[in-house]
């Protein structure tokens, strides 16, 4: 249930994204701060689950657009503080990679993934659950823009 409002929500960025050619920074900072506690309201809503049945909060601390990251660890600064829960730090590009366990129950390491998120575009050699090797990467989102 979580992963189809997620799909829907990667939709409508997507499709907002097409019409202005990328992301522009300074709407996506604005974008996270008007949605983050509605999409997690209602993340928590789809999964039956309330801010109790949280054992840890883990906000993305990079790389990324500063902005946005800023938004989620202001964020989970609170929500970490209010719920009196630990806070743990996320890579941005290696939950990117770890997402795929989700989806592909059967992944295991070694692989080699190419993992594209706004700005940040790399070539990885996953050898571990947490030893990974980058291989080639990017500074701009040349590689989304020719698929």
């Amino acid at each position: 249930m979580v992963e189809k409002y997620y799909q829907m929500l990667l939709i409508l960025k997507y499709q907002f994204m097409k019409n202005m050619d990328g992301v522009v920074p300074e709407i996506a900072s604005r974008n996270h701060i008007e949605a983050i506690s509605r999409v997690t309201t209602k993340a928590l809503e789809t999964a039956r689950l309330n801010f109790q049945d949280i054992d840890v909060i883990a906000p993305t601390y990079g790389p990324g657009l500063v902005g946005a990251l800023l938004v989620g660890l202001s964020y989970a600064k609170a929500l970490s503080y209010a719920l009196n829960k630990p806070l743990v730090g996320v890579n941005h590009i290696q939950g990117h990679i770890a997402a795929n366990y989700i989806t592909y129950t059967k992944l295991e390491p070694p692989f080699i993934c190419v993992m594209m998120s706004g700005g940040n575009t790399q070539i990885v050699n996953v050898k571990d659950y947490t030893n990974f090797e980058v291989l080639g990467k990017t500074r701009d989102d040349a590689i989304r823009r020719g698929i």
